[in-house]
């Protein structure tokens, strides 16, 4: 497979614009081959034109057939093997065990939606029968199930080429519900995301999946994705970057004449609460662990520990002691791009020139371009409480200790808090069951609490929160890993009195599919 740099409308490749743009190996500090174009209006448009009416079939497509699908597409990221490896190596800077390891979290993601569709019971099916001779007012017949809300638009992100973008978890939750995908690439990786493009394309094609279920757009700036969002026929959006991005688009999407919901999994500092006796009687080894959780990855992870807080003193003195020996001691690495590297450096140039803010360890040895200096810094618990430019996220190999007066004081940073996608609560023995209340305030401002952890990795199950309060994700009722992120595609729809043979199977008196159901209240396989 070679890369064409053209889009993908529908299963056509296509290069009617006329701006283009190239791909960077920030290892090699040098521009790729591949020239990619950007697609043109007319291409959008054609591409939105093939989703919507791709979905007038497509959600209607049995859950079996859509399982062949996406099992297929994770055959064809299979078949790309080293191409798809070294093509994501050359774009990201990253090294081959992260590029298979995430291509293996991608293939997992297929294949569990391709599990859960091909099951079934997924769609909620809830059936109330009728019964006429209730008094005072007869009962109608009245069943419900979760249906596809229509074609979405994917953003791909920075970080995760594979799990996040073309083919990652928003677009194998939204094919799952039956959504066609207008995927617009990352202008970082748009090779890689041309060859998962062309795996996907083939899955269509194998499966008989009607054309236009998937498009792949490139583009360098913003106009793409705008003109995506502002469209009448786009019906939902999903997206893992910055704030700042991520809010664009919900705005976008709110001020639309029909407003169409935003899925955007944003900036997360991730708070780690080092408990008194765990400082103690652990500090030393946290501290370890610890270095290695900030500079995984070159800190490029979403759930990254960009801030730790405990109570001030000797043994609190003595893990930010550790933690900066540590860290200085890791070797640094590639971040994947000049401007990611770029924002990483002016957002810790703006942290340290914060009033309080104090740099305790800085990597000061040579390093190559574009790799990253980790950083720890201290702060005193009011100074922090007071200035919210020290809560904001400074992506790459950085983290705070905040240097808390005492417990309620603490409690009054977290409950100040913005919203963030995990906490990690650190304890030595049963400590932890002294601290309810801190507990329920950092409960009230995360998505997933750790205990005795780290918070780096996302475990891929029916589990996983993947998502937190504002500004973590735009609705923090819904995950954006694991199976249930299914539900951000969806929604309840309900037929009153409907004739039993024109209800979907799902819903029929015969349960043709077998589906677990809530039938008068009673969850079973039962017919009706």
């Amino acid at each position: 497979m070679m890369i064409t740099g053209k889009n993908y409308i529908g299963n056509q490749l296509s290069a009617k614009g006329n701006k283009t743009y190239k791909t960077f190996n920030p290892k090699l500090n040098l521009e790729n081959e591949s020239i990619f174009y950007e697609a043109s209006e007319k291409e959008i448009e054609e591409s939105i034109d093939l989703a919507a009416e791709a979905f007038k079939v497509f959600r209607n497509t049995s859950g079996i057939k859509k399982a062949e699908f996406l099992n297929a597409i994770a055959d064809e990221i299979l078949i790309l093997d080293d191409t798809l490896i070294k093509t994501y190596m050359s774009e990201t800077g990253l090294p081959e065990g992260r590029a298979k390891g995430e291509r293996g979290r991608t293939i997992g993601q297929l294949r569990a939606f391709a599990d859960l569709v091909s099951e079934g019971s997924w769609v909620e099916a809830t059936i109330d029968t009728e019964d006429l001779d209730r008094t005072p007012i007869p009962k109608q017949d009245i069943r419900k199930m979760l249906i596809p809300l229509g074609p979405v638009v994917v953003f791909g992100a920075s970080n995760f080429p594979l799990a996040y973008s073309t083919a990652g978890g928003d677009t194998a939750a939204a094919f799952a519900a039956g959504c066609p995908v207008i995927v617009k690439s990352h202008p970082m990786h748009a090779g890689t995301g041309e060859l998962v493009a062309s795996a996907i394309q083939k899955a269509v094609q194998k499966t008989g999946m009607p054309n236009g279920v998937f498009s792949n757009l490139n583009s360098a700036g913003i106009e793409v994705g705008v003109q995506l969002v502002k469209h009448p026929k786009i019906k939902a959006v999903g997206f893992t970057g910055s704030i700042r991005g991520g809010r664009a688009l919900f705005d976008l999407a709110s001020q639309r004449p029909e407003p169409i919901p935003v899925f955007a999994e944003m900036g997360s500092v991730n708070p780690v609460i080092l408990l008194p006796k765990a400082g103690k009687n652990k500090g030393v080894t946290l501290a370890k662990t610890y270095a290695n959780s900030i500079t995984l990855g070159t800190g490029q992870f979403c759930t990254n520990p960009g801030l730790i807080f405990g109570i001030k003193g000797k043994d609190l003195d003595d893990f930010i002691h550790t933690l900066s020996n540590e860290i200085v001691k890791i070797e640094p690495s590639c971040m994947l791009h000049p401007n990611i590297i770029g924002n990483y450096e002016r957002n810790k140039t703006t942290a340290l020139q914060q009033n309080g803010l104090h740099m305790t360890a800085e990597y000061e040895g040579d390093i190559k371009t574009n790799h990253a200096r980790q950083t720890v810094t201290t702060v005193e618990g009011a100074t922090f409480l007071n200035n919210t430019t020290l809560h904001q996220e400074v992506f790459g190999p950085f983290s705070m200790v905040v240097q808390c007066e005492n417990i309620q004081q603490l409690e009054q940073i977290i409950s100040n808090l913005e919203g963030q996608l995990t906490g990690t609560i650190l304890s030595d023995d049963n400590e932890v069951s002294g601290y309810s209340s801190l507990i329920e305030v950092l409960k009230n401002r995360v998505g997933r609490i750790i205990f005795n952890g780290v918070p780096t990795g996302v475990e891929v199950c029916p589990s996983m929160l993947h998502g937190g309060p504002y500004p973590a994700s735009t609705d923090s009722r819904f995950t954006a890993v694991g199976i249930h992120s299914i539900k951000r595609w969806v929604r309840p729809f309900s037929y009153q009195s409907w004739p039993n043979e024109l209800q979907p199977d799902e819903l029929k008196n015969e349960n043709p599919l077998g589906i677990s159901r809530l039938v008068n209240g009673e969850q079973t396989h039962k017919p009706i």
